[in-house]
């Protein structure tokens, strides 16, 4: 018997890592990145086939979707206003990037720098912003929307959400 032990605890462990590996095979891969986009247009989306660049999580809903294309092509895909905002300041494309929004009044993608936003939604991660295609009272354009995020002005600061939604 003890001849014999080492072999079975061998094919233990071979058959446990091949029992890893063929579940690991059948695991459905997330899109984080695309590249290829030469066009600079918004990519068709699916939910729940795509994650978001910056917090990892997996995109859900397409209300409050973004997507952010380099000047070679690659895109990257948010599922908060706030996440790109975010994940974009270090990226040395920043100021080239082309962004793209889902739109809340028409369901289109539109061009984030030409965008309205609220304040006080309930976004996926809490920033609290949507964008607009048309402006209405109280919405603020993309450079205000941005400064909010990188200072922490929105409805993730307690003082700013009291501010906001009395609450």
């Amino acid at each position: 018997m003890k001849k014999i032990m080492p072999y079975i605890v061998i094919a233990i462990l071979v058959l446990v890592i091949v029992t890893v590996f063929l579940s690991l095979a059948k695991v459905q891969h997330m899109v984080v990145i695309k590249e290829g986009n030469l066009k600079k247009l918004p990519l068709t989306m699916q939910v729940h086939k795509f994650q978001d660049s910056f917090c990892g999580m997996v995109i859900d809903d397409l209300d409050y979707a973004s997507q952010v294309i380099a000047p070679d092509g690659r895109t990257w895909f948010f599922h908060d206003h706030g996440d790109f905002v975010q994940w974009l300041e270090d990226k040395e494309f920043k100021d080239s990037a082309i962004i793209w929004v889902t739109s809340r009044d028409t369901h289109k993608w539109i061009d984030a720098k030409k965008a309205y936003y609220s304040l006080n939604e309930t976004t996926p991660m809490g920033f609290g912003f949507g964008a607009y295609a048309q402006k209405k009272d109280g919405m603020i354009d993309f450079d205000t929307m941005r400064l909010k995020v990188l200072r922490g002005e929105t409805l993730k600061n307690p003082k700013i959400r009291k501010q906001i939604l009395g609450k």
